[in-house]
C-alpha cells in the first residue's frame, strides 16, 4: 500500500455522523495511508472529535501512518469558509498533504425552533447545508486529486416532498411547497419560501427548508458534474449524494424533548442496531454503518454501480436510492448554480473551474 494515497475531507465531523466517519479513517487499516482533515465549527469545542480520534487510534485495527488535521469552520460565515479553503489550498500546495482524495459535505444544520439568518441575511439553513459547502468546493477543487477525486453530498429523504415518510409527516401537503425551486434562488437562500408562521408547526416549516438546502446540494451531482465534465482538467473528478438515512446524533438537538430523547435517543440508540441487521437501507441506521457507506461512495472502485469514475449517482445507504424530480431537473439546476454563484458573490479568479 502506498504511505500517500491521498487526503480525506470531512466536514461537520464533531457530530454524529462524521465523527464516525473520523473514527472508521482513523481505525480501519484499509484507510492507514490517507491523511484526514476534519472540520468543526471550533476546535476548541469539538471534544467528541478528539475522544473519537484518540480512541480509534489506539485499536489493534488501526495503522493510521499521519497526524490528522482539524480545522474551526463556521459554514454560516463565507468569509471563514473562504479563510478555511486557503489554509487547505495552502497546505497541498506546500505538499504538507496530498491533493484531495475525497471531500465529503458531512455538516448539517436543522431549525425546530426559532428561524434564524446568517450575518449576511441568508437563511442559516441554506448557508450551512448547502451554500457553504457549495463554495467550500468550489474554492478547494484547485487541491482535488483530477484522477480520481470524489465529491460527496449527504443527504436526506427530505430533499423529496414525494418521499412515503414526507407524506407521512404532512410537511409538504400544501401545493405550494410541492416544488422547491422556482425560476430564482433568492425564496430559498433568504428563507421566505417556507418561514416560520401562526398555525402551522414551525418544525414543519424548519423542516421543509432544511430539504431544500438539501435538494440543492443534490442537484449538484448532474449541474457541477455537468460543468467538471466540460473541463479537461476537472473531468475525472466524480460528483455524487448518498442518504444515510435516520440516525441518533445531534442534529435534532434543538427539537422538542419527545422527539430529541425518546425517538432519537431512546428509539433511534437502542433499536437501530437491531433493525439496520433485518434492513440495512431502512430508515433507521447507525452511525457506524452510514459512516461504512459514505466512505465507500467516496473511494470504493466497486461492486456496481460503484467504478473507478462513478458520476452523478445517488445512493440510498448501500444501495441506489430514489430522490427529488427537481433536483433531476436540468434547469432548476442551472438556476441554483446561478443563485449560489449570487449569493456567494464568488469571483472568477477564486475557482479553477468556469462559472
Amino acid at each position: 500500500m502506498s504511505h500517500n494515497r491521498g487526503t480525506i475531507l470531512v466536514t461537520g465531523a464533531t457530530g454524529g455522523l462524521g465523527c464516525a466517519i473520523a473514527s472508521r479513517i482513523a481505525s480501519s487499516r484499509e484507510f492507514g495511508a490517507y491523511h484526514g482533515i476534519f472540520t468543526v465549527r471550533d476546535t476548541k469545542t469539538a471534544t467528541a472529535l478528539h475522544a473519537a480520534l484518540k480512541s480509534a487510534k489506539q485499536t489493534p485495527m488501526s495503522s493510521h501512518l499521519h497526524e490528522d488535521i482539524k480545522i474551526s469552520l463556521d459554514l454560516s460565515r463565507l468569509d471563514r469558509v473562504r479563510e478555511a479553503a486557503a489554509h487547505i489550498n495552502g497546505l497541498v500546495e506546500a505538499g504538507s498533504i496530498p491533493p484531495l482524495a475525497a471531500i465529503i459535505l458531512n455538516a448539517g444544520y436543522e431549525e425546530f425552533g426559532e428561524q434564524t439568518w446568517t450575518d449576511d441575511g441568508l437563511d442559516t439553513s441554506f448557508v450551512v447545508n448547502y451554500l457553504g459547502h457549495w463554495l467550500l468546493t468550489l474554492l478547494i477543487l484547485r487541491s482535488m486529486d483530477r484522477e480520481k477525486g470524489r465529491i460527496v453530498w449527504i443527504s436526506s429523504w427530505a430533499q423529496n416532498p414525494e418521499d412515503r415518510r414526507n407524506v407521512m409527516n404532512r410537511s409538504f401537503r400544501d401545493d405550494k411547497y410541492k416544488t422547491m425551486v422556482d425560476t430564482d434562488l433568492e425564496p430559498l437562500a433568504k428563507g421566505t419560501w417556507s418561514p416560520n408562521k401562526n398555525g402551522e408547526s414551525i418544525w414543519k416549516a424548519g423542516y421543509r427548508r432544511y430539504g431544500a438546502s438539501k435538494v440543492c446540494g443534490v442537484a449538484m451531482i448532474h449541474e457541477l458534474q455537468k460543468r467538471l465534465d466540460q473541463d479537461p482538467r476537472l473531468s475525472k473528478i466524480s460528483v455524487l449524494a448518498i442518504d444515510p438515512a435516520a440516525m441518533a446524533t445531534g442534529i435534532v438537538r434543538h427539537t422538542s424533548w419527545l422527539v430529541r430523547v425518546l425517538v432519537f435517543r431512546i428509539f433511534a440508540g437502542v433499536l437501530a442496531p437491531f433493525l439496520v441487521r433485518i434492513h440495512p437501507n431502512g430508515t433507521w441506521r447507525t452511525p457506524q454503518k452510514s459512516a461504512r457507506d459514505v466512505l465507500a461512495v467516496a473511494l470504493d472502485n466497486g461492486p456496481p454501480p460503484l467504478s473507478e469514475r462513478p458520476k452523478g449517482l445517488y445512493f440510498n445507504g448501500s444501495e441506489l436510492g430514489d430522490y427529488s424530480s427537481e433536483a433531476k431537473d436540468l434547469s432548476k439546476g442551472q438556476v441554483i448554480w446561478e443563485g449560489s454563484v449570487r449569493f456567494s458573490q464568488l469571483k472568477e479568479n477564486e475557482t479553477i473551474l468556469q462559472i
